[in-house]
C-alpha cells in the first residue's frame, strides 16, 4: 500500500479505513472491493497483484464525490468528445461494461447511467495512472485518449490537492 500511496497526487480529507474482506460481493458478482463513502472505510477482496490499481480505484471515489460539479462536467465533457470521436475501449471494466450499455440519450440527458460511467471512467482513469501499473488487460482504451486523461488529470490536480 505505501508504494501505491507513493504514486498519488496530494490528497487532504479525513481517514478513510481499509479492511480486508473476503467474500466481497455486489449482489450476485464477486468484487475486488467496495467503497462505504459515508463510513469512510474501503473493504478489499483482490489478490495482492491487483491491490494497488484497486486501491487507487477506490480511493478516487472519495475524490469524486468531493470534486465538485465544475470539474465533474469538465471531466464529462472530455468523455463526450472521446464518444463523438468514437473512442472504443476503457482503463477498467467497471467502466468498460457501463460504457458499451449506454445509448445516445443517457449523455445527452446525463442519465444515471452516464453519471455512473463518468464516475467509473475517472476512477480508473486515476488507477491507470497513479497504481504504477502499467500494462493491464483491462486497459483497452487507445493512446490519444489515454494521453487527453492524463493531461486532464495532471492539470486538476495541479489546482491543489485532491479532497477526499
Amino acid at each position: 500500500m505505501r508504494a501505491a500511496l507513493r504514486r498519488l497526487p496530494a490528497l487532504a480529507g479525513e481517514p478513510i479505513r481499509i479492511l480486508r474482506q473476503p467474500g466481497l460481493r455486489e449482489g450476485s458478482r464477486a468484487v475486488h472491493a467496495g467503497s462505504f463513502l459515508r463510513d469512510r472505510r474501503i473493504e478489499f477482496n483482490c489478490s495482492a497483484l491487483e491491490f494497488g490499481r484497486v486501491f487507487v480505484h477506490e480511493v478516487f471515489h472519495f475524490v469524486w464525490l468531493r470534486l465538485g460539479n465544475g470539474r465533474r462536467r469538465s471531466y464529462e465533457d472530455l468523455l463526450r468528445l472521446e464518444l463523438a470521436a468514437r473512442a472504443r475501449g476503457e482503463l477498467g471494466w467497471s467502466a468498460e461494461w457501463r460504457k458499451r450499455a449506454l445509448r445516445s440519450v443517457d449523455w445527452e440527458t446525463r442519465s444515471r447511467r452516464w453519471r455512473l460511467y463518468c464516475c467509473e471512467s475517472f476512477c480508473d482513469s486515476a488507477a491507470w495512472l497513479y497504481s504504477g501499473v502499467r500494462r493491464h488487460a483491462e486497459f483497452t482504451l487507445a493512446g490519444r485518449f489515454r494521453r487527453r486523461r492524463r493531461d486532464w488529470l495532471e492539470a486538476a490536480s495541479a489546482r491543489g490537492p485532491f479532497s477526499l
